[in-house]
């Protein structure tokens, strides 16, 4: 009689867990590549509507208020309602859909309105959709699975620019722009529905994991975590800043900008990958090791010449790709799977609240002092150092992790 080996099963599992991630980073590829396409040409598509500058900043800050805000409604109601597909594919078709439709904005409160829809259904689809990547990804490892994802999101958010800035550069305008983005958009809502047919429990990846967090409420070692990712996100300056004072500054011609903030979104696809790796190795050190590289850029990018610049952006891209893949991954290392969704909907709220209060404060620095923005933005985020040290040792690789990882 031959005997039964739960191996073969085990590597099934994980091929299966693979493809799942992989078909959830396909998504997010098209999903980047459209809203983030969007989002490189919508304040001046604002402005030729008649916005002012006022508004166009207010639009923009309140959107990705209200964006993170919902994510802390979107993820209990998933965990309660056991709707996860249901939450993930409504908010993709109202992220998605919303761009195309703002070919139709005949004036600037339409507009206003669909992009702020937009970011609305970011925030309803993230929760529930990282609870179900952390399942996959417990089965690769879960740094990788994270990494693996934030690259291919990257990828999308390099793309989406480049395509709209064609359509622009050739004089279709930027109603063109926003059409065009209606195929990844189309093709996003197509892969997110395949997904939703071929894997309809992925909380399965995960049902024979035994290592891991247990219990019905969140452990204090996630609140820590949370306020140690808060002050990195306060003290993490917004592209859109570094853009403005690169001109401002003449560090580099407004033309160049975009191919500088390519440099950004390629370093953090790269170090997304690099980071995963290490954080399936030696955990929470990996988040610590990024958060002390990161505080670097601000300096570099503030003060430096073009040079030294560049190599800001490449820290600044270590630092989102930190933010994106190692710290989301360590989310779901510390909590229980059941409470996976409410866990991620809490993380995104508060982090999200902590960039935005970040942003204004750095922002009204800029105007006063450069040395100040500098010295805030570097000390804020080396302040959540204690605090990551603090968490070390309550997180380690689960047993099993490397063997799945393939090391």
């Amino acid at each position: 009689m031959a005997s039964t080996s739960p191996a073969p099963a085990a590597a099934g599992l994980r091929r299966s867990a693979v493809r799942f991630v992989v078909l959830l980073g396909v998504l997010s590829l098209l999903a980047d590549t459209t809203y983030e396409g969007a989002r490189s040409i919508t304040g001046p598509f604002l402005a030729m509507l008649g916005a002012s500058g006022a508004v166009v900043g207010a639009v923009a800050g309140f959107g990705e208020l209200v964006g993170y805000a919902v994510r802390l409604g979107s993820g209990r109601l998933s965990e309660r309602t056991g709707r996860t597909w249901l939450l993930t594919i409504a908010g993709y078709a109202v992220n998605l859909l919303a761009v195309p439709l703002l070919a139709l904005a005949g004036n600037w409160p339409a507009a206003a309105t669909l992009m702020i829809a937009e970011r609305i259904g970011k925030g309803v689809r993230v929760p529930p959709r990282d609870a179900m990547l952390s399942h996959a990804a417990a089965q690769l490892g879960r740094g990788w699975g994270f990494g693996l994802h934030e690259a291919l999101d990257q990828v999308g958010a390099v793309l989406g620019p480049l395509l709209v800035a064609l359509v622009v550069a050739t004089h279709h305008g930027y109603r063109a722009g926003f059409v065009l983005l209606a195929v990844p958009a189309g093709l996003a809502l197509a892969v997110v529905a395949a997904a939703r047919t071929q894997y309809p429990n992925p909380r399965t990846f995960e049902a024979d994991e035994q290592d891991g967090p247990t219990g019905t409420g969140l452990p204090r070692v996630f609140w820590l975590y949370l306020a140690a990712s808060g002050l990195v996100a306060a003290g993490f300056a917004d592209f859109p800043l570094i853009a403005f004072h690169f001109q401002q500054a003449g560090v580099v011609t407004g033309g160049a900008v975009p191919l500088f903030y390519a440099i950004a979104m390629g370093a953090d696809a790269l170090a997304a990958l690099a980071l995963g790796r290490l954080f399936d190795r030696v955990g929470i050190a990996a988040v610590i090791g990024a958060a002390l590289a990161a505080a670097a850029f601000a300096p570099l990018v503030f003060y430096g010449r073009a040079p030294l610049a560049v190599v800001g952006l490449v820290l600044w891209g270590l630092g989102m790709a930190s933010q994106e893949s190692v710290m989301r991954a360590a989310v779901a290392a510390m909590t229980p799977p059941d409470r996976r969704a409410s866990a991620y909907g809490i993380f995104n709220a508060g982090y999200g609240v902590c960039w935005f209060a970040g942003s204004v404060l750095l922002g009204v620095l800029y105007d006063r002092s450069l040395a100040a923005l500098v010295g805030v933005s570097v000390a804020v985020q080396l302040a959540a150092v204690p605090l990551l040290l603090a968490v070390r040792g309550r997180l380690r690789p689960r047993s099993g992790q490397a063997a799945r990882s393939g090391r």
